[in-house]
């Protein structure tokens, strides 16, 4: 499907809430025995169908390919990927079986407002201008890799599914009492003194000596079962790929016949640059006709600007003081613009405005044109007919294209070629070919930088999951491709003796023992706070630093409590003169009384300023949480029902092909 997380519309985001957990969940999907084992479905190239909707192989590699596109995947990841993609799409299609059982539907009109309205204004209406068919159809295949009847197609299913979200999700109510108690809740200020005892000062008072070490090793053998961790052994070679750049260039001819065999990308079509003044005409209400009398008000207003510019009055200046249209007046500096449009092609504007647009001459003031807008004079200030850029224009950013796609054939023919060599005559002479050095590693863990190649994190889980005696292998780096080999495995185990991770044995000793001696203090302090009714006398007894904090609410930050939506947000539970149990604040624990507290009234004005936003976010939470339902439940529902088809066969490939 089209970007469809990156909407606007609230229904997304419930969308994306039940794709999260599928996520979660798509790594164990295919590896549990009867997880939808629905069968039925064995034509080639669908590889599931959802009452009826088919999920086919080719929509599955595309999306593979887009998701992963600019990454350095593992080819392990691959299968994962193609998993996800197809839990992705069942999901959409079974929001979209819903919505046509439903006997929702999306009109054309529907598809159009989205299209000009919608996420893809900026990309189809550029400052409200529509960008033609032809850019239209050449963007759609450039960005979503589709035809316009297929994007269209999925830009329909997306509208529907928002309909079925706003459905599901219409009948939400949110009860006055919880509206007032969350503007309480976040209203609420309180000030507290707390007293705080760090971890890191327990720490320094910890010396453990080697028969404790030894004695708190022998009890935790289960958690030392593998830690020493497994290493590798590996001898490769690096292709460079800027090496393979520099070798690559190209000649006037390559770029004469690109320019030859592409020129449909280097013709421009007509366009006039012109500007207007518009006097704009009252739209009729729903259903209703138009208001004549505001009509032939603002044909007589511009009637008489029109006279003005006639008699040699400024165009621009004219335009800046009467012109109603919205786009004169710059959004962030707010100057005005003197009606200017720029540039534009046939189709960009309503017919009325483009007919005499471009009908005119170079100069030429049009008498009153009126359009579904009201009524404008343009000025046709500049004219350019449909031409094709010259060869000289272009040549640098041909040069550019051409060379890219070399390098591209080059690096994939001599990557393969590399690994080929490799595996059948050994690394050392395929290194020798390319005059490429092989480099011996000692043994090294995941997470090592090997010699040449630096930090590569997807490079070496590459080679930590090949399998033993695999042979040769290649794997991309950032700055080319490496062909291996891994020579030796040491699997993790278990230490023979504490001494072999005594470092690691010594930090955890001293961070079990310094937290229980911390829990036990904290513990302590609060008792005794608690008993005397006295925080500071406490504190001072267990050697705690004492603060007070200013009057803050939940969404602020006090010094060593952090934030007061954490732990320490018990403040806002307790009487202006209670004392808090122990609070686990990370590297610290403490204990907080409320010395002030202040809390708002539902009387207060602000509420009433606060009241419908505050509805608005309770309602979109209790919409999320109803939309989250509704995916489980339809799932569950539509498996039960044997909606859900899965093509073994073709699943089966789809993921050995990417693994």
């Amino acid at each position: 499907m089209i970007k469809f997380l990156q909407s606007g519309n609230r229904a997304a985001k419930y969308i994306l809430a039940g794709f999260l957990l599928i996520l979660a969940a798509s790594m164990v999907t295919y590896l549990i025995p009867g997880f939808m084992s629905n069968t039925g479905v064995t034509e080639s190239g669908v590889v599931a169908t959802v009452g009826g909707h088919e999920i086919r192989r080719d929509e599955i590699a595309r999306l593979v390919q887009n998701q992963a596109r600019g990454q350095n995947l593992p080819p392990a990841y691959m299968s994962f990927l193609a998993q996800r993609v197809l839990q992705q799409l069942i999901q959409q299609a079974e929001i979209t079986y819903e919505g046509e059982r439903m006997g929702l539907n999306v009109s054309d009109k529907e598809l159009r407002d989205e299209l000009q309205n919608g996420n893809f204004k900026a990309m189809f209406f550029p400052e409200g201008k529509w960008i033609g068919a032809d850019q239209y159809k050449l963007a759609v295949q450039r960005q979503y890799e589709l035809t316009v009847e297929q994007f269209e197609r999925e830009v329909k299913l997306e509208l529907l599914q928002r309909k079925v979200f706003s459905v599901v999700t219409a009948n939400t109510v949110v009860p006055e009492s919880e509206v007032e108690q969350t503007y309480k809740d976040k209203n609420t200020k309180v000030k507290v003194q707390y007293a705080i005892i760090q971890l890191d000062d327990v720490l320094k008072t910890i010396k453990p000596t080697d028969t404790e070490l030894k004695a708190y090793f022998e009890a935790n053998q289960a958690r030392y079962q593998n830690a020493i961790e497994e290493k590798r052994q590996l001898k490769y070679f690096v292709l460079n790929d800027k090496e393979l750049a520099d070798k690559v260039t190209v000649d006037p001819a390559e770029i004469q016949r690109y320019y030859s065999a592409h020129q449909e990308n280097f013709r421009l079509p007509e366009r006039v640059k012109a500007r207007h003044i518009l006097i704009a005409t009252p739209q009729p209400p729903p259903g209703g006709t138009v208001d004549q009398k505001a009509v032939d008000e603002a044909r007589a207003k511009a009637q008489d600007v029109l006279k003005q510019v006639k008699a040699g009055g400024d165009f621009a200046a004219l335009a800046n003081k009467y012109s109603t249209d919205p786009g004169n007046e710059d959004p962030q500096t707010h100057a005005k613009k003197g009606g200017e449009l720029g540039w534009f092609q046939k189709g960009q504007m309503v017919s009325e405005f483009d007919k005499v647009a471009f009908s005119q001459n170079k100069g030429q003031i049009s008498d009153l044109v009126q359009t579904p807008f009201g009524f404008h004079i343009i000025q046709t200030e500049e004219k350019e007919e449909a031409h094709t850029k010259p060869l000289a224009e272009v040549r640098g950013d041909i040069e550019k294209v051409v060379k890219q796609d070399r390098l591209s054939t080059l690096l994939n023919k001599t990557s393969n070629d590399a690994i080929d060599a490799a595996q059948k005559e050994g690394l050392e002479k395929a290194a020798a070919k390319y005059h490429a050095e092989v480099v011996q590693s000692n043994l090294v863990t995941r997470t090592d930088a090997l010699p040449g190649i630096g930090p590569q994190p997807n490079f070496m889980d590459a080679v930590f999951t090949t399998a033993d005696k695999a042979g040769p292998q290649i794997g991309r780096i950032t700055a080319g491709y490496v062909v291996f080999q891994v020579t030796k495995i040491q699997p993790p185990r278990k230490p023979a003796y504490y001494e072999e991770i005594k470092d690691r044995v010594t930090t955890e000793f001293k961070n079990d023992r310094a937290n229980d001696i911390l829990r036990r203090k904290t513990q302590e302090m609060a008792d005794r706070a608690h008993a005397e009714h006295d925080l500071a006398k406490a504190a001072k007894e267990a050697g705690a630093t004492v603060k007070t904090s200013d009057l803050v609410g939940r969404a602020s930050v006090a010094p060593d409590l952090g934030s007061m939506s954490g732990p320490a947000s018990t403040a806002f539970s307790l009487k202006q003169g209670e004392i808090s149990g122990p609070l686990n604040l990370g590297r610290s624990q403490g204990v907080l009384q409320v010395v002030e507290r202040q809390d708002p009234s539902t009387s207060d004005p602000q509420f009433a300023k606060e009241r419908d936003q505050l509805r608005e976010q309770l309602a979109q939470q209790k919409q999320q949480e109803l939309g989250n339902m509704f995916l489980n439940d339809l799932s569950t529902r539509l498996e039960k029902e044997g909606k859900i088809k899965i093509n073994k066969t073709e699943m089966d490939s789809l993921t050995k092909s990417r693994g």
